[in-house]
C-alpha cells in the first residue's frame, strides 16, 4: 500500500510541474508577442548626405529608446519630398539638405513647421588616383575640372540640392575668376555622370570612372577623402556673404510636373521637420530631440563635418510641438 501511494503521490507531482510548466512557457509566449507589439517603427527620409552621421545618431538613440525602430531611407532632398508629396509614402520625419525644399514643398499641406539644424560647404572631392591630384587647388580646380582627360560628376539639379548648388557654385565662380562663360562649360561638361544623389557619386569616383565630384566637404571628411577647400565666395557656407550668393540662380523642377522654380543661391542651411500625418509622432518627437540636443545628436553631426546652428531662427516657430521649441527662435 505505501508503494502505491507514493507512486500515487509522484504521479500527482510530475503533472502538476507539467501544468506549471506548460503554462510558464504560455505566459512567457505572450510576454514575448506583447513585446514584439510594442515594438515601435519610426521611419525617416534624408538626404544622402545625412546618411552617415544619422546612422551614428540611431545607434546613440537606440540605447535610450531600445524599443523604436528607425527605418530610413536616403535620397536627394527634393526627391524626400516628393516620396510624400506625389507617391504617398508613409513618412514620420524629413531631414532635408536644405531647409527651403520643406518650406516649400511640406509646409502648410504636408507639415507645420522647420527647424534649421545644421549646415555645410561646396568643395571639389578627390582621391590619390584622379588626374592631376598633385596640381589642383583653389585656384585653378576649374580649369582641371575643364581638361579634355578629367571626367567629373554631380548629382541632378532636379532631385538633390547638392545638384543645384553645384551650378550655383559655378556661376559664383564665373564672377568670382571673372571667367565670362564658365558656368555654362562646366555644366555642359560630363553631363553622362550626373546621379540622382550626391552620394551616388563615391562609387564612380572609387572604381576611378571619375576623377573629381562637386559634393558636400563632410561627405568627403566621412569618406577620408581629399577636396579642394573653395573661396567662401563660392562655397555657400559664409552668412556674411549672402548678398553675392543671391547673385546665382537656377531654374530647378517644380511641385507640380511641368512647374518650375528658381533656387536662388543663399549659405547652407539644412532642415528638419515631422509630417502632420505622422504614423508615430511620439518616436518622431523623441527622435528629433535626440537629434538636436548638444552633447547627444549635435555632437555626432559636429564629428562628422556639419556644424550645429541649434537654435536658428525659423519662420515656423509658433507651429513647433512645446517639447522642440527650446531648439529654435523666432
Amino acid at each position: 500500500m505505501n508503494y502505491l501511494s507514493n507512486f500515487r503521490t509522484l504521479l500527482i507531482k510530475s503533472s502538476t510541474l507539467l501544468l506549471v510548466s506548460v503554462a510558464l512557457l504560455a505566459c512567457t509566449g505572450k510576454t514575448s508577442k506583447k513585446a514584439e507589439q510594442e515594438k515601435q517603427q519610426l521611419i525617416i527620409f534624408h538626404a544622402g548626405s545625412l546618411a552617415v552621421p544619422f546612422k551614428e545618431v540611431i545607434v546613440e538613440f537606440n540605447k535610450e529608446y531600445p524599443n523604436i525602430e528607425v527605418i530610413t531611407e536616403a535620397a536627394g532632398s527634393v526627391q524626400c519630398a516628393r516620396k510624400v508629396t506625389d507617391l504617398n509614402k508613409e513618412c514620420d520625419i524629413i531631414a532635408s539638405a536644405d531647409y527651403t525644399v520643406i518650406e516649400n514643398m511640406l509646409i502648410p499641406n504636408f507639415a507645420d513647421w522647420n527647424i534649421n539644424f545644421t549646415t555645410n560647404e561646396m568643395a571639389i572631392v578627390y582621391h590619390d588616383a584622379s588626374r592631376y591630384a598633385n596640381e589642383i587647388n583653389k585656384d585653378n580646380w576649374y580649369k582641371i575640372l575643364l581638361k579634355k582627360d578629367v571626367a567629373y560628376g554631380r548629382s541632378d539639379p532636379n532631385s538633390d540640392p547638392c545638384g543645384y548648388r553645384a551650378v550655383l557654385t559655378s556661376q559664383l565662380a564665373e564672377s568670382y575668376y571673372q571667367q565670362k562663360g564658365l558656368a555654362e562649360q562646366l555644366m555642359a561638361k560630363d553631363q553622362n555622370y550626373i546621379r540622382p544623389k550626391e552620394t551616388d557619386m563615391l562609387g564612380l569616383l572609387e572604381s576611378n570612372a571619375i576623377d573629381y565630384i562637386f559634393l558636400y566637404r563632410s561627405v568627403a571628411q566621412q569618406h577620408n577623402l581629399k577636396y579642394v577647400v573653395l573661396s567662401d565666395s563660392i562655397s555657400l557656407n559664409n552668412p556674411r556673404l549672402s548678398d553675392f550668393y543671391k547673385t546665382a540662380s537656377v531654374e530647378i523642377a517644380g511641385k507640380t510636373p511641368g512647374e518650375k522654380t528658381t533656387k536662388i543661391g543663399e549659405p547652407m542651411v539644412y532642415g528638419i521637420t515631422i509630417l502632420k500625418n505622422a504614423p508615430n509622432k511620439e518616436a518622431a518627437v523623441n527622435f528629433v530631440k535626440f537629434l538636436l540636443e548638444k552633447d547627444k545628436g549635435m555632437a555626432i553631426m559636429e564629428r562628422n563635418g556639419q556644424p550645429s546652428i541649434v537654435p536658428a531662427s525659423t519662420t515656423s516657430y509658433d507651429k513647433l510641438p512645446v517639447e522642440l521649441a527650446t531648439y529654435a527662435t523666432k
